[in-house]
């Protein structure tokens, strides 16, 4: 099994999550992301180069090269975990699309072992690529994060258009269980009519059945001070808990969609 010696890079493992995928599940973070956002809570995964981090005054290194095998072996561990919760694998980053080679053979080897997987990804990559991974994949977890390409670019660096066709393309195959995640950002898409056009978008996607409002949180703010870098968002609060239930009232009322905050 060639693809077990797949090599990619990674920075971090999280064991026992209950976020990003169905059940308690193993989250791989590859290195690397063709975006920018300046809310971004995982600064140090936007270079694909392996950096040094500064953590509670001591350098930390951040990025490790490592083989399929190599992550199976941890992502094992925890089977008993998923057997009983329905969980397993999530890939997420950076953008898992960005390691194409290294995502499709961590997945595959993970459905070889009976495992449910999951993506967390931005879909900003050529359609083929994605292709090569649905086989593989339970369930894509596909952030949609505005419909106006112009403050797509503003805020993230890149435009939206690829991003919005892959979702298309995407639920069109039928081979994945596919939901919208939103990250839900002051100045940038917390208003009604922005949250609503993205739901409506969503609701037309054939199979698409849940979306997930992602409240903007500051967790990450220290890891720019440790790279050096300047935080963007630092005047912004996290969204208020009723405009988050306001906005989850209003996409229940206006599509067919699930609508869950948080997720």
């Amino acid at each position: 099994m060639d693809y077990m010696k797949t090599r990619g890079r990674i920075f971090d493992i999280q064991r026992y999550s209950i976020h990003d995928g169905n059940g308690i599940r193993t989250i791989v973070f590859l290195k690397g992301c063709v975006l920018r956002c300046r809310w971004c809570c995982n600064p140090e995964s936007q270079s694909f180069e392996i950096q040094t981090m500064m953590v509670q005054g001591k350098p930390k290194i951040i990025g490790e090269d490592i083989t399929v095998e190599e992550v199976m072996e941890t992502i094992e561990k925890d089977r008993p975990y998923y057997r009983r919760t329905r969980g397993g694998l999530t890939l997420s980053g950076g953008e898992s699309l960005c390691q194409p080679e290294f995502a499709r053979d961590l997945l595959r080897a993970a459905k070889a072992a009976g495992i449910s997987t999951a993506m967390e990804s931005m879909a900003c990559a050529s359609y083929d690529v994605i292709e090569s991974i649905l086989p593989y994949l339970d369930q894509y977890l596909m952030d949609i994060k505005h419909m106006n390409p112009q403050k797509h670019k503003e805020f993230t660096g890149k435009s939206n258009e690829l991003m919005l066709e892959n979702a298309r393309k995407v639920a069109a195959s039928g081979m994945t269980e596919l939901s919208i995640r939103v990250p839900v950002i002051p100045t940038f898409n917390d208003s009604a009519e922005e949250i609503r056009a993205i739901a409506k978008f969503a609701d037309s996607l054939p199979g698409v059945e849940r979306i997930h409002l992602l409240p903007y949180h500051r967790l990450g703010q220290d890891k720019y001070e440790g790279l050096g870098r300047p935080y963007l968002m630092g005047d912004f609060l996290p969204p208020e808990n009723e405009h988050m239930e306001a906005l989850k009232q209003m996409v229940e009322a206006e599509t067919s969609l699930v609508c869950q905050i948080g997720g």
